[in-house]
């Protein structure tokens, strides 16, 4: 069962979190793209932009920050964070 924790900070605090879980027989960038697509519906943001150094840190520690500069849109908060919690 792979998961994604998903949480929106502002101010060091937690404003927003989801989990979203996926089971099915993709790959683990297919479920990372997936699980993405539903937390950008359930938070009603854009689509964040997947820059070198947000791929770096998500492949090095299964975690990454999506700040202003990976959105076009502006955001209402610091940063959203994505966690990968099990696989």
């Amino acid at each position: 069962m792979f998961r994604l924790w998903a949480k929106e900070f502002k101010d060091n605090r937690l404003v927003k979190d989801m989990v979203v879980a996926d089971d099915s027989n993709e790959t683990r960038t297919h479920k990372v793209f997936h699980a993405m697509d539903e937390i950008i519906l359930a938070f009603d943001l854009s689509k964040p932009i997947w820059l070198d150094a947000t791929i770096n840190d998500f492949k090095r520690h299964d975690k990454t920050r999506f700040y202003q500069d990976n959105f076009v849109d502006t955001i209402d908060f610091d940063y959203l964070e994505i966690d990968v919690i099990e696989e």
